[in-house]
């Protein structure tokens, strides 16, 4: 991946020297490590906000993230479950390129929702289109309307537990994605709660696009099942 993208990365991961880490995934590691012939190792991190950083990166901010949008986009394009039989437990998502593997962990999900967007639409589907009703998208990790899913209103789900946001998304994520903190704070005040319930009930509706649209809850069944096996409640690190 950092070969087909130019030397950008290549050089920043030139300029540091090569460390064996041991993290709070209790796993060492290097980064740049060849375990076959002609085969590299990287190893990322992705936090609750969608950014970006190698794994080892002491300070994780805006500053230190990637953010060039090509690399973004062709990374998370190749993202899956990792069942390589490598860092399996440690790194549960890969990200191939070749004869590159790029292993992924994350905070809560390797897949964040960051921007609300406006589907681009050709001229024909703009003029038989009501006034208002330009379909929108859900935009993550930082790859603009090219990293992207159908927003469904009706589907998004505040877990009990932690407060967090969710919205589905492509199943090779896990299918459940999270929605950054400030988009749901955008969010938040179309979400409807029961009578007598206040903010400190689970909302039943989003009033969205003029529309009150019953919250289906249909991410509730993954969290019991996961929350049940792990042992914990929320989002999963």
């Amino acid at each position: 991946m950092l070969r087909a993208l130019g030397g950008g990365l290549k050089g920043l991961l030139r300029n540091c020297a090569p460390v064996s880490c041991c993290l709070r995934t209790n796993v060492t590691y290097t980064q740049g490590q060849s375990p076959e012939p002609r085969i590299r190792e990287y190893f990322y991190y992705i936090d609750h906000q969608g950014q970006l950083f190698l794994d080892d990166t002491k300070v994780k901010n805006f500053v230190t993230c990637f953010k060039d949008k090509q690399f973004l986009v062709f990374f998370f394009n190749r993202v899956r479950l990792n069942q390589s039989g490598r860092y399996e437990e440690h790194f549960p998502f890969l990200s191939l390129c070749g004869r590159e593997r790029n292993f992924l962990r994350c905070d809560d999900r390797p897949l964040v929702f960051t921007h609300l967007l406006q589907e681009p639409v050709g001229a024909e589907d703009l003029a038989a289109q009501a006034p208002g009703e330009a379909p929108e998208l859900l935009s993550y990790c930082g790859g603009g309307e090219k990293l992207s899913v159908p927003f469904r209103p009706e589907a998004l789900y505040m877990h009990p537990a932690s407060g967090r946001v969710y919205h589905p998304c492509l199943e090779r994520f896990g299918g459940i994605g999270l929605v950054r903190s400030a988009l749901a704070i955008e969010l938040s005040p179309f979400f409807i709660y029961a009578p007598g319930e206040g903010q400190s009930g689970q909302p039943t509706h989003l009033l969205w696009g003029g529309q009150q649209h019953a919250l289906t809850n249909e991410l509730a069944r993954s969290f019991i099942r996961q929350d049940e096996g792990s042992g914990q409640e929320g989002g999963v690190g």
